[in-house]
């Protein structure tokens, strides 16, 4: 009846995951992720790249808790600068349950806040490499 279901779902079960590698915490103690798949570097030295962060303990709110977020972000190295694409504030992740999402047509360059989840990516996505 489907022929290509069978394909369909061998293609879903052999499709790599993400891989999410922990570059650091924020001053609150949440772990900083980034996916290296998606880190692109333009000839302008625009910086672009997924991020994650997982919240502990998880963030209050009326809908219920908040327990991590993903956000893809430019980083202007030369200036120290970040700016925000998209972010999506998960009340359960595993279930895709958002709590939130935002596009940002045009997203503004600004500092990023000491020890918060873009200053810790800005320091490893900007470091000197010898």
């Amino acid at each position: 009846m489907f022929p290509t279901a069978p394909l369909l779902l061998l293609a879903a079960v052999v499709l790599p995951q993400t891989k999410w590698q922990e570059i650091g915490r924020t001053s609150t103690g949440n772990s900083v992720f980034l996916d290296g798949k998606s880190v692109r570097k333009a000839p302008d030295g625009i910086v672009t790249a997924r991020l994650r962060v997982t919240y502990a303990p998880p963030l209050d709110t009326p809908k219920g808790k908040v327990t991590s977020s993903r956000a893809v972000a430019m980083f202007d190295c030369a200036k120290g600068l970040v700016a925000t694409k998209e972010s999506v504030l998960f009340l359960n992740e595993a279930k895709g349950v958002v709590f939130s999402q935002r596009t940002i047509a045009k997203p503004g360059f600004g500092p990023a806040l000491t020890s918060t989840f873009a200053d810790v990516a800005l320091k490893h996505l900007c470091a000197r490499k010898p």
